[in-house]
């Protein structure tokens, strides 16, 4: 099967790539959409413009489709991608890396529905938890890059998700509510290294950049391939 993967450069939609690949799928492209809002409804915002490094570092084509992010009318443009999409590689299916928000499950159904592709959810309401521990353990290098919760701050920005660091989000998600995965947009992550990158990413400039008093964000100027 020829799918095209919706493509965050976050841990969730990596690791559904990740999915479909060990299923034996075509992965033909991944799509990104570049939304000039940073509170986007459906997208993700933070260092997007990265996909194109990872994409690179995966040998995926990339379609990066830029979008003002208008709630709803964002959803035309992710309908040109997909179409895009199947017009340049002959995808018949979309990967979706969701594991809970039903906003953007029902309307890429939607979408992908009228457009005749199928639609396939792999991490879709699986323990999130477990999801991210499958994830460390498939040997995926993740770092977050944008929080925004209380029991979260600048000091977790750029942290790689590892064992302990899933342990110290699994506590303050006790103590203060919070979703452990970052699907209430609790803190958003970035993939530099995994099992489908001939080569890592190496980080060489970045700011932190204090939004608010519990939103922090990463913001990464410059990035590289690792020789």
């Amino acid at each position: 099967m020829k799918v095209a993967t919706l493509f965050s450069g976050g841990k969730d939609s990596t690791f559904a790539t990740y999915w479909a690949i060990t299923q034996g799928w075509d992965v033909a492209c991944l799509v990104s959409l570049k939304s000039a809002n940073k509170h986007s409804y459906m997208f993700h915002t933070p260092n997007i413009d990265l996909a194109s490094l990872q994409a690179e570092a995966m040998r995926i084509p990339l379609i990066l489709h830029e979008t003002l992010g208008g709630k709803e009318t964002e959803l035309d443009d992710l309908k040109e991608a997909l179409v895009l999409a199947k017009n340049q590689f002959g995808i018949t299916g979309v990967i979706v890396g969701a594991i809970a928000s039903n906003y953007q499950e029902e309307r890429v159904n939607r979408i992908c529905h009228n457009l005749g592709l199928k639609t396939f959810n792999p991490l879709w309401h699986k323990n999130q938890l477990q999801l991210m521990r499958d994830m460390i353990s498939s040997g995926f290098q993740i770092i977050l890059t944008h929080v925004s919760a209380e029991g979260l701050g600048s000091r977790h920005l750029g942290r790689s998700l590892d064992g302990p660091f899933l342990d110290e989000l699994a506590r303050i998600a006790g103590e203060k509510g919070l979703n452990p995965a970052g699907e209430g947009g609790e803190f958003e992550s970035l993939v530099i290294n995994g099992p489908l990158f001939l080569r890592p990413i190496h980080i060489t400039g970045s700011e932190i950049i204090r939004e608010d008093t519990h939103a922090h964000l990463l913001r990464i100027t410059t990035a590289e391939l690792a020789s």
